[in-house]
């Protein structure tokens, strides 16, 4: 049996939905939201349509823009002959609050994983193929995440590359700064060890 009205279990059911958001964070939002102003509530619903409504793939890099190309690829000072490949979004996000890389991004949307039956033709590797064939690209750094789907990914990519004269590397992993090494897993541990560079 519900407790609240079906407007207010609507909203909980629907909030619930969201990652990380069990049924008493849902719950929480749900009487937050209630008890915003009408204006702040008609603003947050404005966003979540908006951004819906106007948010697509870049043409170019498959990243999410509100205009095409983004703004990223549309930027001349961008190094052209480099393209960092990513399996989401957010990654592109991390790696330019670095402020170290200068060069254009590819987004693949996802990862090669069997087992949730997602092969390579539901990311977008065709259109990183594409990208490359106009020569102008010199380095593809493989920057997919350090799991099983990330690293198969990276190896799939390298293989494509490789005929094609491509210069391919893979971003290093291992022990963050500031880390101690008791805590880390043989996994974390090994890949250190074996990106370790003289100093």
């Amino acid at each position: 049996m519900d407790y609240y009205a079906l407007p207010i279990a609507n909203l909980i059911e629907e909030l619930s939905k969201l990652p990380g958001v069990g049924r008493k964070t849902a719950q929480r939002l749900a009487f937050y939201i209630l008890e915003m102003e009408p204006l702040e509530a008609e603003k947050l619903a404005y966003s979540i349509t908006s951004a819906k409504e106007k948010i697509k793939y870049c043409s170019i890099c498959c990243n999410l823009t509100d205009e095409d190309p983004c703004y990223i690829c549309r930027n001349k000072k961008r190094d052209t002959s480099t393209i960092c490949v990513v399996q989401g979004p957010k990654d592109v996000v991390a790696m330019e609050k670095t402020k170290e890389y200068t060069g254009l991004y590819h987004v693949l949307h996802g990862a090669i994983s069997p087992m949730d039956n997602i092969g390579p033709d539901q990311i977008r590797i065709k259109e990183l193929l594409k990208r490359i064939q106009n020569g102008e690209v010199k380095e593809v750094i493989l920057a997919t995440n350090p799991t099983v789907e990330g690293e198969a990914t990276a190896m799939y990519i390298s293989k494509l590359l490789k005929p094609m004269g491509i210069k391919t590397t893979r971003i290093a992993h291992g022990i963050p700064v500031g880390g101690d090494l008791e805590y880390y897993d043989e996994v974390t541990l090994s890949k250190a060890m074996e990106n370790r560079r003289e100093i």
